[in-house]
């Protein structure tokens, strides 16, 4: 007995076509995906010390940790999450207090690059950080600070 030989059914042009497609999407796929691990893998994370520096330029009218106190500004011992106008004891302006922020990063971020822009009428006179690295650093800085000034 002979041995059959089995063909497979022969491909039309838009199968074919279809095939190309998928195979062409799944390349961009993993290339999209290689280069995004890539980029944030390369992406400068946030340096504390450097934080540190940039924390000069505030800590005139600053403090934190466990022996702050309020100068010209408040203290800002556990910043992330508090609502604006609150430390005890500090004399807020009004558009502070009536503010209705509460701090997060990306209100923190805004803030420090133009302070009169997010709170028209602050006291606050400071006229803002412009490199989103220094941002970034002094805002990795400011988060070791707990509530009660600790470091965390």
């Amino acid at each position: 007995m002979a041995a059959t030989r089995r063909v497979a059914p022969r491909q039309t042009g838009s199968t074919r076509g279809t095939e190309r497609i998928m195979y062409r999407l799944a390349l961009v796929a993993v290339t999209v995906t290689t280069m995004s691990t890539m980029i944030s893998s390369v992406a400068p994370a946030a340096d504390v010390e450097n934080g540190k520096a940039v924390w000069n330029k505030c800590r005139a009218c600053h403090q934190v940790g466990e022996t702050a106190k309020n100068l010209v500004g408040p203290i800002l011992n556990g910043l992330i999450g508090r609502k604006a106008g609150t430390v005890e004891g500090y004399n807020y302006s009004e558009a502070n207090k009536n503010s209705g922020i509460v701090w997060d990063e990306a209100t923190f971020r805004e803030y420090i690059k133009n302070p009169r822009a997010k709170i028209p009428n602050t006291k606050m006179v400071f006229a803002g950080l412009t490199d989103d690295q220094d941002i970034d650093d002094l805002l990795a800085y400011l988060k070791q600070f707990g509530p009660d000034g600790k470091m965390k």
